[in-house]
Parts: structure tokens; sequence; C-alpha cells
């Protein structure tokens, strides 16, 4: 028989199986020798306590085989199908891809950047020389800003369709099969291009078509309805149904929509700083400790706070990990961060932000923009006040509080560089208010959170997408035009790789349907 149970064991104790064999037989009083297998269903991490621990689920195999149950996903070659056009290969536009693939559809994928391999030297650039390429970028190109934004894919998206699907799907291509296991399952960003690369492969065997360098300028319709799209080389492809999976910060997508007086309208999003901190710190608040466990991974954080009637949070945290330039054009200043899978780098970094809503804007709230305009200039303001070449406004974190400007700036993991600046000439005035009042609540939260080692970056600002494109409940398409599917991020549908690639699925799905 299967039997699951739970236990609770040291760190160093969660990864020797005699061990946990022993500790299972014996709190379910069953002899070793009647258990001929286990495995490990869940993991994560308590640290409420003095001491912590791992608590695992588990499932016995007692008197029969223990079963290796993987998923194995198995296609049939559709070359010769039906056409969907995907715009987009990030998580979204990849999974849509494979979905239609059940369904026995052709996709054919346009994504505006470059291979992901190639993608590396215009990342280079970025980090070194300040050089943004509008088409590949950490936002644009194979994999989209999932391949190198750290391959977190813990998500609260359940309801929203098959996240355990998702996650086998990722390990069929490659990832580690802990990733089915972690509460917070985490690829890294050095891990990640080689699986976009294997999806990549097998979609292309199984008859799929990717033009990549391609960037669409336009939707083509008639009659109400979509019948190709036109890429910026003046080369039109043609087909029936079109997912519009472009990310969020594919602004001249939403150019598009706005030109052709398609539904669009301002979404709320949130925008703040990344707040970059030793990960020592993080590591002695979380684990109750002067040095790490070995076995344990590097600490993470989630805080919030409610300030007056605005939300301040966490978002994005990354242990072990690095703050990287996501400019997508000239003349702004945009920070993310990422973890390499060992999460072994000196620091953590994670953004912190607030909840911005069309209230908080002056102008035309009618205006769809009108949010995405409010981003924008805040993101130049930042590369104003960096000086150029994507140097970044920096301000220690007692410095902030305290309206005083830093006289220098600790050693930190942003490649451009910082400048040191009053964040208050850089921020709206409400975002900076709301962050001076909570970061020292976070303090009292998380000793040794609140302190001059930590560094505030600017600007965290693509947090979601300011813009929703409009799209029927029920169908999935965009209301004025039949067989367009607005997918993911951009569409404002989604909120990071899982949620992004269940949407791809879902819409996909809807496409199958309504045919």
């Amino acid at each position: 028989m299967q039997k699951e149970i739970e236990l609770a064991v040291l760190p160093e104790q969660a990864q020797q199986k005699e061990v946990l064999l022993s500790l299972a037989a014996k709190q379910e009083k069953v002899a070793t020798n009647r258990i001929n297998g286990l495995k490990i269903r869940k993991r994560s991490i308590d640290a409420r306590g003095k001491q912590a621990l791992f608590r695992l689920r588990i499932t016995l195999f007692i008197d029969e085989p223990e079963q290796d149950i993987l998923f194995s996903p198995s296609y049939a070659n559709i070359a010769d199908s039906k056409p969907v056009i995907i715009i987009g290969a990030g998580p979204a536009g990849l999974f849509a891809a494979l979905q239609c693939i059940e369904h026995g559809l052709k996709p054919i994928i346009v994504e505006r950047g470059k291979p992901v391999q190639e993608r590396r030297r215009d990342l280079a650039a970025l980090n070194k020389e300040g050089l943004v390429n509008s088409d590949s970028n950490y936002c644009f190109g194979e994999g989209g800003a999932g391949t190198y934004s750290d391959g977190k894919l813990y998500t609260r998206s359940n309801k929203r369709g098959d996240v355990q699907k998702v996650l086998d799907i990722l390990v069929a291509h490659g990832a580690p099969e802990d990733i089915g296991i972690d509460a917070r399952p985490h690829i890294g960003t050095n891990k990640l291009p080689h699986i976009i690369k294997n999806i990549r492969e097998h979609l292309l065997q199984l008859g799929a078509e990717i033009y990549f360098e391609s960037r669409v300028t336009d939707v083509l319709t008639a009659f109400g309805a979509v019948n190709g799209v036109l890429i910026a080389n003046g080369v039109t492809i043609e087909a029936t149904q079109v997912i519009v999976a472009t990310g969020h910060s594919a602004r001249d997508i939403f150019e598009i929509f706005h030109r052709n007086a398609w539904q669009l309208e301002a979404k709320p999003f949130a925008l703040g700083v990344r707040i970059e901190h030793p990960q020592e710190i993080i590591d002695r608040a979380q684990y109750h400790c002067a040095v790490r466990n070995e076995y344990l991974p590097p600490a993470y954080y989630s805080l919030v706070e409610q300030i007056g009637n605005r939300g301040v949070f966490s978002f994005c945290m990354c242990p072990g990990g690095i703050i990287a330039p996501c400019a997508t054009d000239d003349g702004e200043v945009v920070v993310n961060g990422w973890s390499p899978s060992k999460r072994n780098n000196p620091y953590a970094n994670s953004g912190t932000v607030v909840q911005v809503s069309l209230t908080d804007i002056r102008g035309n709230t009618s205006d769809p923009f009108a949010l995405l305009r409010f981003q924008q200039e805040v993101e130049r303001q930042a590369f104003r006040a960096g000086g150029g070449l994507l140097v970044a406004p920096a301000q220690r974190m007692v410095d902030f509080v305290q309206g005083k400007l830093s006289a220098d700036l600790p050693v930190n993991s942003y490649k451009p560089g910082l400048a040191s600046a009053d964040l208050k000439a850089v921020l709206p005035e409400f975002i900076h208010t709301a962050l001076q009042k909570a970061l020292p609540v976070f303090g009292k939260k998380m000793k040794g959170y609140y302190t001059n080692e930590a560094v505030l970056v600017g600007v965290e600002s693509r947090t979601s997408s300011p813009v929703r494109i409009s799209r029927d409940k029920e169908t999935l398409q965009h209301p004025q035009v039949k067989g367009l599917y607005p997918c993911g991020e951009g569409a404002g549908y989604a909120g990071g790789i899982v949620s992004a690639a269940i949407d791809g699925m879902n819409c996909a799905d809807a496409i199958f349907r309504n045919l």
C-alpha cells in the first residue's frame, strides 16, 4: 500500500534517504524492511523556532514496489495542421505553443528578440557598456523576461490552471526534479537558457515554426477578424488565430492596439526600488543563528505593510542574487533581480514596491496609457539621476529614511554601477513617503533588516503591465477582434513564469474550443 505522511527533520537529515526511512518507520510503527521506497512530494523550511527544520510530505511504499511516476509529454507532428500565430517566445508563448500541439494545431512563434544563446552578447553590452538593444535585452528575446529573472516558480495561481503540468513540462525539458517538490521552486538563471533551448528544439521537431528577430508592426484584420501579422521586414504571416503574448514591456504592441482603436485600459501596478542586503544579514534574521547551517539554502523573506490605505511589499526576492539592468530603451533606468541555481552570491535583493492606481496620477485618467506614461517618466528620471550609461541612483537605507544623501555606497552586485542620489528626487512623493514609513516597520518585523548596510537602487518599475488588453472572460478573445487572444503578463492576465505559462495554455485551449 501507499501511505502519505509528514515528517519534520533537521536540515542535515533532509537529504539522507536512510535516515528518513528510519524516522518514517518509527513514526508509522512499521518494520523498515516492509518499506520498499519513499518519495518526497513536498518540501518546505520552517524557521519559526530557534532550530530551522525541513517539513516533508512523503509517500511510503509499504509491501509494494516503489513507483516512479514522471510526466512524459507525447505530441504528434503538426507540420501540416491549422496554424496559430503566437507573438512572443516567453513563458506564455512557449507553453501556448506546446498546448496548441496537444490540440493538433501548428504554432508559428514570432519573436522580436534573438535566440537565448545569442541574447547573452546583448546582455553583456548592457551590463558592461550601458548599451540597450531595444529588441534584445533582459525583457525581450527567447524565453522572455523569465529566462533572466531567476526562474522562481512560486505561484498562487492554482485556480487558474494546472501548475503541476507546467512544472512537469519544465522537468521533461531539463529542469531539476526538485522544482516539483520545493514549496518555493527555483531553477536559476544559469540553467534556464538550456531548458528554453530544449523546448525550442522540441517544438521545431514537432513541426512548429519559430521566427527570431521578427518584430511585429501590425496585426492584420478583415471584417472584424484577425487574418495575420505584419513583421518589421515587410513580411506577412497569415493565420486566423493569433495569441499576443508579448510580456509587460512591449509598449509598441499596446500602440498597435491603440492605433486600431481596439479596447485597452490602464491597469494598476506597483513601483519602487530594489533593496540589496548582504545575504548573511538575511540568513541571521531568518534562521536565528550567527552562521547559516551548510544544509540550509540562503534565506528569503516576504514583507508587507499597509501604510495608510496603500500597500507596500517585497517582490521577486532573490537570495544569493544579483541586481540587473532591465531597460528596454535608451534614456531609462530599470532594475530587476535574479539568482543562479546555487544562489551563492554574497547578496540578497528584493523589489520593494508601492501600489500605484489611477487616483495617484494627474491628467487624463481615461487615457489607457496614463499609468504607462507615469512609469516611463519615473524611469527617465532615474536615468537622469544616475548620470547615464545605465548607472542607477542609489541611497543607503537609513540615509533614505532620514533624508540624507549617502556619503558613499556599499559594495554591491549591480554591474553598470551606482551613483549616490537623493531618491526623493527620483520617486514620486507618495511612493517615497510610503517607503520611508514602511522600511523601519519592516526592520521591526525582521531583525537586522533596517540597516545602512542595505542599499536602495532605483527604480523597480516593471513589476507588472500598466496596461491591460481587454478580452472576453469566456472565449478569451479580444471583444472587438475575432481570433485575437491577449495573453500573459503583457495583456494583464499573469504575473510570473508559472501564471504566464498557465495563461498561455488556457489561450490555446480556448482556441481549440472556439474552433
